[in-house]
Formats: structure tokens, sequence, C-alpha cells
């Protein structure tokens, strides 16, 4: 039986050699079900890390010890797939005790961005102080003062109303963007109408202004001018924020910062195009969506 198999295997190999002699090559062995699954090498530190990773940047936090333990297991259990991992920040962003903080999170990211972290504690005693301003001038008989500060005073009052109102569905978030920069604090810090063309452009999209972009929007936030901005009518400063966050590059802009914030690099033709198709998916932008695309990718979770 042994000679016999040896014979096989030296007729299989003379064949072999017969075969690159004249240039062919030899057949191809084809084995099924037999494949490597994708991320077996992948370590259960590295799926730790990953998970650790995404509850931060998801949810402002790190997960709790039962918490690590179940989404390993059940990551590691469903072979790493990227469906899996989607699952899972679907999960975060759905469950009733998690979502309070991706909202705060969304929330505190935005303040980050437009206004230099102010904290609630900041803001809240701003609204205090311009309410406080519209009462005195009400009392001196002064009711365009009154209606200055309170004006003033509701801008300020919106951001803070704007996590709640965003995790009731209430707030888009564009318009949550919008409020960001409509309010006394982002005035301060983006002082005159130079400084706020410039800031909003770079807030906003990721660039500064066109010349042509600055003229048009220098004259309507400085001037009150009528114009043609980005395809809508704009006059004054909330018909022009709403110009610039009804534009797509709005969105690419959103897609940008957050690729910039997750993997600390810009993203490519292909991921911007995967990005701008998940966050245009719902009106307003889908935030939540884009992290579920943005936070499951292998080079995130470093698996690759």
């Amino acid at each position: 039986m042994a000679n016999g198999n040896t014979s096989l295997v030296l007729l299989g190999l003379m064949l072999w050699i017969a075969s690159a002699t004249v240039g062919c090559k030899p057949e191809e062995w084809v084995f099924t079900e037999n494949d490597i699954p994708a991320y077996a090498g992948v370590s259960t530190l590295t799926v730790s890390n990953y998970v650790n990773r995404m509850y931060i940047d998801c949810i402002g936090r790190e997960p709790t010890d039962l918490e690590m333990d179940s989404i390993v297991l059940f990551l590691e259990t469903e072979g790493l797939i990227p469906e899996a991992r989607k699952n899972v920040v679907r999960g975060l962003i759905a469950d009733e005790h998690t979502s309070v903080s991706y909202y705060d999170k969304v929330y505190s990211d935005l303040k980050a961005r437009f206004l230099e972290g102010a904290s609630d504690a900041d803001l809240m005693q701003r609204y205090s102080n311009l309410v406080f301003n519209a009462i005195n001038d009400s009392l001196g008989g002064n009711m365009v003062g009154y209606n200055a500060y309170m004006f003033a005073a509701g801008r300020v009052k919106a951001v803070l109303d704007g996590r709640e109102d965003h995790a009731n569905g209430e707030l888009d978030l564009d318009i949550f963007c919008k409020r960001m920069c409509w309010n006394s604090v982002y005035d301060e810090i983006n002082m005159n109408s130079f400084n706020f063309v410039n800031a909003t452009f770079d807030d906003l999209y990721g660039r500064f202004p066109t010349v042509a972009e600055f003229e048009v929007g220098y004259d309507i936030i400085e001037f009150n001018q009528s114009h043609v901005f980005f395809g809508l009518a704009a006059q004054d400063k909330p018909t022009y924020l709403d110009a610039m966050v009804a534009n797509e590059e709005w969105a690419e802009g959103m897609v940008r910062w957050c690729a910039a914030g997750l993997w600390a690099r810009q993203p490519n033709a292909g991921e911007l195009i995967l990005g701008l198709e998940a966050f245009l998916s719902a009106p307003g932008g889908n935030w939540a969506g884009l992290l579920e695309e943005f936070l499951t990718t292998d080079e995130y979770a470093g698996f690759e």
C-alpha cells in the first residue's frame, strides 16, 4: 500500500516537471469550504481596545466591565464582521440608557467645535445676565433695550435647549449647527462681520470663503443687503446661516470633521462618498448613520 502511494506521488511529480519544462503551469489545486476566517488573527486585547474607543467616540465614556465583556464576546462570536460592529453602534445610540450619553456627546462636540467648549454653567450665567439687563431696561421704560436683550437671551437659551430638542427629534443637526453660530457667545469669539463670515465658512465647511463668497456674505451680515447666497435669498444673519447649512457642502464639512476626529486624517474620495451617503440618508443630516459607517471600519477598529 505504501509503495503504491509512493508511485502515485512520483508520477504526479514527474507530470508537474514535464508540464513546467514545456512552459505550462500545473493545474491549481482548489480547496473548498476551507477559507481562513477574515479576522482570525485579531487578538481579544485588540477587540477590547476597539470597544473602548468605540464607546468613547460614540457616547463619550468607557464601557463598564460588564459591557466590555458582553460586547467583546458578541463580536468574537460573530467573527468580528462589520455588520456585527454596526449592530453594536446602533445599539449604543438606540438603547434608552446609553442614548442619553450619545446625545450629550453630540451636544458637547458641537459646543467644542463652535463655541470653544463653553460650559452650560457659563451659558446659563450669560442667559441670566441678559434677562436681568432686559428687566432693568423694562423697568426704566426702555422697551427697545428690553426686546434686544430678550432676543439675545433667547438665542443663548436655544443653545442650552439644543441637546434636549435634538434628542426628542425636534431639532435636526443642520439647524443645531445654525444655533451654535447664532448667539452672543459665537459673536464674541468671532467679533465683527469680517471675522464672522470667515469663521462660519471655516467652522461649517472646513475652508475659508472665496473672494466672491466673502463679499456677498459680508454685505449680508454687515449691511443687511439682500443677495442670492448658495441658491437661497439671504438678507441678514439668520437667513445667511440658513443658506450655509442648506448647502450640500455643509454635509461634506460634517463628514470631513467626523473623519478627522475618528481617523486623524481626511477621507479619500471613496470614503467621502460613503460618508455622504450615510449622512444624507435623513433630512437635516444623519450623524448616527455617519458614526455607524466610520466607527466600524477595519482601520478604526485596528483589525487590518
